[in-house]
């Protein structure tokens, strides 16, 4: 199985879903499928080096929906670091380092689209760092309280974020997603759902 996972870099808005084979033909669908999945307007789609990114039926997808496509220089992993940051720190720590078979694949996306999505989005605060200048003129990052929170709570808090949002989509409709449960109800209901999922793949040996 191979996860795809796509993260706005503002928002940190982040949607996985998962493939039984990485090509142009196989990520098309499921690419158009996580694009809509954000409530916002994407303007930009940045990738790796990958051919199963950077090929003409993936352009032609991107041309349709009006989505600008850059790519990372060669050896410059830092040029897409906060979604190889998210790979790290929350596919594999959820998902493991562990072969999945590739008939899996629809399980898998399944948990991602149901639970693990929503879970992110709405209940799993993120670091949103504030940069601070010392007396040198330096510039570093600094994680306060106030600067955790959602990647939904971060979106309301953009000036004028309701010009953001997708066509026939309001906050009044995301709110009713984001306050149907608690964070811990959600992260209670997730965990369980993954529990589920890895059951199934004890019955591979």
């Amino acid at each position: 199985v191979y996860h795809i996972n796509i993260t706005d870099e503002v928002t940190q808005w982040e949607i996985v879903g998962a493939l039984e084979k990485v090509s142009e033909y196989h990520l098309k669908p499921l690419l158009k499928e996580l694009i809509a999945s954000f409530p916002f307007k994407i303007i930009n789609f940045h990738s790796d080096n990958g051919s199963e990114y950077i090929n003409k039926v993936v352009a032609e997808l991107l041309n349709l929906l009006l989505i600008n496509q850059t790519k990372s220089r060669p050896r410059h992993c830092n040029d897409n670091a906060l979604a190889e940051t998210k790979n790290g720190a929350v596919i594999r720590k959820h998902m493991g380092f562990v072969h999945i078979p590739a008939g899996f694949a629809k399980a898998v996306s399944r948990f991602y689209q149901q639970d693990f999505n929503l879970y992110l989005n709405y209940h799993r605060p993120c670091g949103f760092g504030t940069t601070i200048i010392d007396r040198k003129g330096k510039g570093r990052k600094v994680y306060r309280q106030e600067d955790y929170m959602t990647p939904y709570d971060k979106l309301k808090s953009l000036e004028d974020a309701k010009q953001y949002l997708r066509q026939n989509v309001s906050f009044g409709q995301l709110d009713k997603i984001a306050y149907a449960m608690s964070d811990n109800d959600c992260a209670e209901k997730m965990q369980k759902s993954k529990e589920e999922l890895f059951n199934n793949f004890k019955h591979l040996t």
